[in-house]
């Protein structure tokens, strides 16, 4: 065994054990749609007195943190995005009413003095406020002598003794204190029963209270800082929950709640089982067709698939990625496209193996190892290209798509390039795997090789005939988003889209025609599967979905929120917006990267055929009905990495061939390098398909659509990356003046001043 395959063999052990140990020692960490809970977004908007800069945000959230934290809710996460946003998850909550008034509320609270009786409810910039009492009778009240700031501590208890039912009692810092006791000592000067003898507490514009100063207390003494009591006619909850917002400080700026998304534990748990069966079917399908296709080299690349589910996983567990569900979709895609490294190498061993008599099956394997890379690598970067732009302009869940399909790319990479090359080199040492054709699988050309060999088709002929195919194609697609429309998910268009389990069945008709007599006439229903419904309305609060929750269990018996997702209207237009703005960064990357690595002919035919998928799919979703949502996006630059990986590989053997043979037209070269690809595609698009189809089948509602959009764009990209790319390329290169690409030289075969010098005692002779 050589160096280099001892060194492969060491590492991938190495690597292997510790992703094992973490593996058995350490839990993922799930996203809300995967355990349950609520997410929300909340946007700052400036104040009167301050701007809603990263500072001010940060000191809003900690505020949030404390009062979150009061509430009693396990393990909440809150994190800061962008310069005014805050992200606020909450496992276990189901309903999150009580949780996004008490986030929400301001809670600006003020002591002032009260001026007397009140004629009208305006401010004025000498008169203070002028406010209604608990009572409605407005009062006349001085400027705020005191804020929730000066407060150190409060506290809800029951006064039974003295009859003022629930209180809450203050506790006020050093300073505060003392201007406590002199507002309450100014307001003692007053005769009893005056109202300027009242000190009114006001929460949000609002007179929560307004007590006399007892006549006990002497003019110009007060009350201490550690024995007010806030009285009113609070219950037990609204006393807690007054307490908590003082104590808990009052926001530096007014927050919105743009964004919130509820999940039942029950939907996270089925996803998460049945993603767990699409991924063992799909990967053991996988491994036996590349078993059967390439014999126990095919069978040693199933090894390496099952490594790589291990590393990879374990690289997710160990980053602490949250994993949600579009990131599990992820995971189990990335088992499919781990396989096509080894199916690249593998095909190039065979050429070697068929073109080279007399080779040996070890040096065959190295060839192809060394041939495929520049393919391997240009492939996984477009589709790593296109995991940043899910992460970077990507929203919620899909931000982990992006992330576990990136590790995935990473790892199926190590996976083919060291623990597969580890197992097929110590396997092509072996002189019974050498001798015997039928067990290796590369000493065989394979059937399709052979056919197309046999045949020889000559596809590009007439180029023009299959550009004209693409563009009836994209003719019915366009049509299809013109005639049918495209079906914007609320991501997009904002509003609320909310998935009810009732114990009895309820039709469509009937849960619409009770919601219009509710009141809820805008309300869209639909089927949500397994007999759910789905209710999808414009602007509605929380309580409005308690009420309309209320209105569909009377028909259906016990009713339970599967899900809900509430999108505002701004973040519909941002996410929108972002949206169109990954599609544009994705085609220009894309075409930045293949200008610079290709001919440019070559890379606006691979971005043309790129532009020709997304139609394509946007088309066929649209003919379809199916919603366009943050999930499709995924989709979606998935299939735009797929299909450049795809035109990437055909054009790669192009230069390749044509560096070799220069003269001959590019025509010819094209032809020979798409049937040398074939079955590489054909290959690698079947391993794909076997875990889509699994998603699809196994995957729930939750992943239908995301599968069935990876269907159409991997089908669609492997009909565009030969016959769109391809005949665009050739129609370019008739007008370009570009040379052909030079053949590379052969490592030590330079000549004249950079020629490497023969050691004077090496005669030049080699057995």
């Amino acid at each position: 065994m050589t160096r280099a395959t001892t060194v492969r063999a060491v590492l991938a052990a190495a690597v292997l054990l510790v992703s094992v140990l973490i593996t058995l020692t350490m839990s993922p960490r799930l996203g809300l749609d995967l355990q349950g809970g609520t997410r929300m977004v909340l946007q700052a908007t400036d104040s009167a007195t301050t701007k809603a800069d990263r500072e001010s945000t940060d000191r809003t959230l900690e505020v949030l943190r404390r009062r979150i934290d009061s509430l009693g809710v396990a393990e909440p996460t809150l994190t800061r995005s962008g310069e005014d946003r805050i992200i606020v998850e909450l496992p276990d909550v189901q309903d999150p009413r009580k949780a996004a008034e008490v986030i929400g509320r301001t809670a600006q609270l003020s002591f002032h003095a009260v001026q007397g009786p009140g004629t009208e409810q305006k401010q004025g910039k000498a008169a203070g406020l002028t406010l209604p009492d608990e009572e409605g009778r407005p009062l006349a009240l001085g400027p705020a002598r005191l804020t929730g700031a000066g407060v150190k501590d409060a506290g809800a208890s029951f006064d039974a003794q003295q009859g003022a039912g629930w209180t809450v009692a203050l506790d006020f810092h050093k300073g505060a204190g003392r201007d406590w006791t002199r507002l309450t000592g100014q307001a003692a000067c007053h005769p009893a029963q005056d109202e300027r003898r009242r000190v009114a507490i006001v929460l949000d514009d609002q007179v929560i209270s307004s007590p006399q100063v007892a006549p006990s207390v002497g003019c110009n003494v007060g009350l201490p800082s550690g024995s007010t009591q806030i009285t009113g006619s609070f219950g037990a909850d609204e006393a807690r929950d007054l307490a908590l917002l003082i104590k808990g400080g009052a926001l530096p700026l007014p927050v919105e709640i743009v964004e919130q998304r509820t999940v039942g534990p029950t939907l996270g748990a089925a996803a998460i089982d049945a993603s767990a069966r699409a991924a063992l079917i799909g990967a053991a399908a996988t491994a036996l067709f590349i078993t059967f296709v390439y014999r126990l080299f095919g069978a040693l690349a199933a090894v390496a698939l099952a490594a790589y589910g291990v590393v990879s996983y374990a690289a997710l567990v160990a980053l602490g990625v949250t994993l949600t569900l579009p990131g599990l979709a992820g995971f189990v895609l990335a088992i499919g496209m781990a396989v096509d490294a080894n199916v690249l190498v593998f095909e190039r061993a065979r050429e070697e193996y068929a073109e080279r008599s007399g080779r040996s099956l070890r040096s065959a394997m190295t060839a192809g190892f060394r041939n495929a890379w520049s393919a391997v690598a240009d492939s996984n970067v477009t589709t790593l290209i296109a995991a940043g732009l899910l992460f970077f302009l990507g929203s919620g869940p899909v931000k982990g798509f992006g992330v576990t399909l990136a590790i995935g790319v990473l790892a199926s990479m190590f996976s083919a390039l060291v623990i597969a090359r580890a197992l097929t080199e110590i396997a092509s040492r072996s002189r019974f795997v050498g001798d015997y054709r039928g067990v290796n699988g590369i000493a065989r050309p394979g059937r399709v090789r052979t056919w197309l060999a046999r045949r020889d088709p000559q596809l590009f002929r007439s180029p023009r005939r299959w550009l004209l195919i693409s563009t009836a194609l994209i003719t019915v697609a366009v049509l299809g988003i013109v005639v049918r429309g495209v079906n914007l998910g609320v991501e997009f268009t904002g509003g609320r889209l909310v998935e009810y389990s009732t114990s009895r069945p309820v039709d469509v008709e009937t849960a619409r025609t009770v919601l219009a007599g509710a009141g809820f006439g805008d309300a869209e229903v639909t089927t949500a599967g397994a007999g759910d419904l789905s209710v999808r309305t414009g602007d509605l609060d929380n309580h409005e979905e308690h009420a309309l929750r209320a209105v569909l269990a009377e028909e259906g018996g016990q009713t339970t929120k599967v899900r809900d997702e509430l999108i505002g209207p701004s973040l519909g237009d941002e996410l929108r917006r972002n949206a169109l703005i990954a599609l544009a960064v994705a085609v220009l990357v894309q075409l930045a990267y293949l200008a610079v690595r290709f001919r440019w002919t070559f890379a606006l035919a691979s971005v043309a055929a790129l532009v020709h998928d997304v139609v394509l799919l946007v088309g066929a979703f649209a003919w379809l009905g199916r919603t366009v949502d943050g999930i499709f996006l995924a989709a979606l630059l998935t299939v735009i990495g797929y299909s450049v990986n795809d035109s990437v590989v055909v054009f790669d053997r192009v230069r390749e061939l044509w560096a070799k043979a220069r003269r001959e037209s590019v025509t010819t070269i094209a032809n020979r390098a798409v049937l040398q690809t074939v079955p590489r595609t054909v290959n690698t698009g079947m391993g794909a398909l076997f875990i889509l189809a699994a998603l699809a089948v196994l995957g729930g509602d939750s992943l239908a659509d995301f599968a069935l959009a990876l269907l159409i764009g991997i089908c669609v990209g492997t009909y565009s990356s030969v016959l769109t790319a391809v005949p665009v390329a050739l129609t370019l290169e008739r007008s370009s003046k570009t040379p052909p690409p030079a053949r590379k030289r052969a490592p030590g075969r330079t000549s004249g001043a950079g020629a490497k010098r023969r050691d004077p005692r090496d005669n030049g002779a080699r057995v």
